[in-house]
């Protein structure tokens, strides 16, 4: 068994879903540069690989795999090419995402609502059961779902997006439960306004009032801001931190005015 007080994930292995761009590449990153084994996978494979190829350049060790999330068999083989190439399997990040909006009577709705709950929800437990007989034989087993602060307060217009996110925190508090005994931890990380692909088409201005009317920090977060807490809930030490839903938000959620 690793030492709790272990700071490290220095020879772990991860797996990071949709990381072939935004949260994802961050963390696939900041998981390499402490010395993890990196798997970074995506539906974009050549984003994925342009990663690995860019990590792997700066003497990383870093795999890449094409993943479509809501294809269970992928999952699976996947899966197991990632802990068959790194012996083992130690953490998984569910952080592959759509945006989703649909008003509730619009004619398309029902289509953003089955796509949103296969890529945003139930991948994340079929990811989870493709890893849990690698992650049981880890001595530092962890599993961070990303969620969205849209689970905490909604959006007009998202409410596939909402419920699929909202699902996301209830299924991270009752696998800690389920899998607490084996020393599983499972925690959620709920991102506010972050400058990814997703916010890329919101004018600037209308970012910088929006962050500025409701964050406490006055602004959008940085991927990479994710990515750390992200790591830091996946370090040995953090050992007794499960069913934890943490918004990394700039204080989005705390603000009343």
């Amino acid at each position: 068994m690793a030492e709790t007080s272990t700071r490290s994930v220095r020879g772990l292995t991860v797996l990071v879903t949709g990381a072939a761009s935004g949260m994802g590449r961050a963390t696939a990153r900041v998981f390499a540069e402490e010395g993890a084994n990196v798997a970074a996978t995506d539906v974009a494979e050549a984003g994925a690989r342009a990663v690995a190829d860019e990590l792997k350049a700066e003497g990383h060790s870093v795999e890449a795999w094409g993943l479509d999330v809501a294809d269970p068999e992928a999952i699976h083989r996947v899966t197991e090419a990632v802990a068959q190439r790194f012996a083992g399997l130690d953490i998984l990040v569910n952080n592959a995402g759509i945006s989703a909006f649909s008003a509730i009577d619009s004619e398309g709705y029902e289509d953003v609502w089955t796509r949103s709950l296969a890529i945003l929800l139930t991948a994340h437990q079929r990811l989870v059961r493709a890893a849990l007989p690698h992650l049981r034989k880890s001595s530092s087993p962890r599993i961070v779902n990303i969620a969205s602060t849209e689970a905490l307060g909604a959006t007009a217009r998202d409410s596939a997006y909402a419920a699929a996110k909202a699902g996301v925190t209830g299924l991270t508090r009752a696998l800690a439960v389920e899998l607490g005994r084996e020393g599983i931890t499972v925690n959620c990380i709920c991102p506010g306004p972050i400058l990814t692909g997703m916010t890329n088409s919101i004018p600037e201005a209308d970012r910088e009032t929006f962050a500025h009317r409701r964050t406490a920090l006055r602004r959008y977060g940085r991927p990479e801001e994710v990515a750390h807490m992200t790591l830091s809930l996946c370090l040995p030490a953090a050992s007794y931190i499960t069913g934890a839903v943490i918004p990394v938000d700039g204080g989005l959620m705390a603000r009343n005015a």
